[in-house]
């Protein structure tokens, strides 16, 4: 959703390298736009007003033509290994009620279709957002009657990449009116200016102030989650955007919450609505 929530934050975007040339390319009317089996994929477009960047760009747009080239084919991206493996499972009865996710839902890519672009959802019965990974094991335990997923095992990462890849193409729009959103995206905002850990660092220290410069070996991204799961090649698996999260965290030295808390849920919040418009390009492949 493109509001203007930020309030007193009136950071521009610096003119870092790589984000001004994709700048420029957006103003004279960009009509090569990345695409996975005919669908076009939004990977930059100009900021609503209010946003703390100039310009809203997929981390696609920073990473090599060999991985970008692993994310636009489907049978080259390794990360649908996890997607087969999500498609078994989505037909599997489990649990005491001897049903499977098919079993409520019918085909996947009917039902599932803009789920993921949505996410997380705010939930009245929880009273709080939800992420993708908190509903299935909501569905798991209620409905099925089965044993939760743990959130980084690769059960659950074939399935949230499954009905991930149901919204590939589709623009990222968290709803934050819904219940009480607006508190949750505040929380995740302030943590994401916050410094941490022995080095110091915000979020916004790399992903903000210094996006499109090296670190090491690694061209910093704007960090958005519009990719995830996503398959990192450092990784050389899927991963769940908590598991960047505390990554992140771990690299400045600070002690990471753990994946599901309710820091991460603000946080993965907030940097959706930063990412608000980009495509959902799930699953996708970065570095």
């Amino acid at each position: 959703m493109k509001r203007s929530v930020v309030g007193g934050v009136a950071l521009a975007l610096a003119g870092l390298g790589i984000s001004a040339s994709l700048a420029q390319d957006e103003e004279s009317g960009r009509t090569n736009l990345p695409s996975i089996e005919g669908e076009k994929l939004l990977t930059r477009l100009k900021s609503p007003q209010g946003h703390p960047l100039k310009w809203v760009v997929s981390g696609f747009e920073f990473r090599t033509r060999d991985t970008q080239a692993l994310q636009l084919d489907d049978f080259s991206n390794p990360a649908f290994l996890w997607v087969e493996r999500g498609e078994e499972a989505w037909s599997t009865a489990e649990g005491e009620a001897g049903k499977s996710c098919e079993s409520c839902h019918g085909d996947v890519e009917d039902s599932m279709k803009g789920v993921r672009a949505k996410m997380p959802k705010w939930s009245t019965d929880k009273n709080r957002p939800m992420p993708l990974e908190d509903k299935i094991n909501q569905c798991r335990k209620e409905r099925m009657g089965a044993e939760p997923w743990k959130w980084e095992s690769d059960q659950m990462l074939g399935m949230t990449a499954l009905i991930g890849l149901q919204s590939r193409g589709m623009p990222v729009n968290v709803n934050l009116e819904a219940g009480d959103m607006m508190a949750w995206w505040e929380r995740g905002q302030k943590l994401y200016y916050t410094r941490m850990g022995q080095l110091d660092l915000a979020c916004a220290n790399c992903h903000e102030d210094n996006n499109g410069k090296y670190i090491r070996a690694d061209l910093l991204s704007q960090g958005q989650t519009n990719g995830f799961p996503t398959y990192r090649l450092k990784w050389q698996k899927l991963g769940s955007l908590h598991r960047r999260f505390k990554g992140c965290m771990d690299q400045v030295r600070a002690k990471a919450y753990k994946r599901g808390s309710d820091e991460f849920v603000a946080l993965e919040v907030y940097t959706a609505w930063r990412g608000s418009g980009l495509s959902v390009e799930t699953p996708a492949v970065r570095q």
